[in-house]
């Protein structure tokens, strides 16, 4: 419900010792827990009250069905969810398909001797690296 991780609670804690001071701090901190405990159990309470004048066929009714979020996630996205997952295996196999067809590249070219304009660059096996896959000329005053 609350996205606060531990340095905002630990902001929190501090922010408190520093208002009610650390003779305070357990008084406060006891009356802060009746409250949630009591809060609490105005909750289940009404939730109770709300599943008895329903009546039985609403008695196993889970009440965060109800809350938007989880009723589009329940009842739209479990259809979709099934058709994502073989999308991203069909893009995870084109993806090694990929990876497995350019894996031999960096062997059969010698990549770290290919010149800036200089002699024609040479493959590892001893061929000519065609004009369309040199390095064009490198300015470094070019701006």
């Amino acid at each position: 419900m609350f996205d606060v991780g531990g340095f905002e609670i630990l902001a929190l804690i501090v922010l408190a010792i520093v208002v009610f001071g650390p003779e305070r701090l357990p008084e406060f901190a006891r009356k802060a827990a009746q409250l949630l405990h009591y809060v609490r159990g105005l909750a289940s309470q009404a939730q109770e009250q709300l599943g008895e004048e329903l009546g039985p066929e609403f008695k196993n009714m889970d009440f965060r069905d109800l809350n938007p979020k989880q009723f589009v996630k329940k009842h739209l996205l479990d259809e979709v969810e099934p058709i994502v997952a073989d999308v991203k295996n069909e893009l995870n196999s084109g993806k090694d398909a990929i990876k497995n067809a350019t894996s031999g590249i960096d062997k059969d070219f010698d990549l770290k001797n290919v010149s800036d304009g200089g002699p024609t660059p040479v493959a590892a096996n001893g061929a000519l690296v065609p004009a369309g896959m040199r390095c064009a000329p490198w300015d470094p005053e070019a701006t």
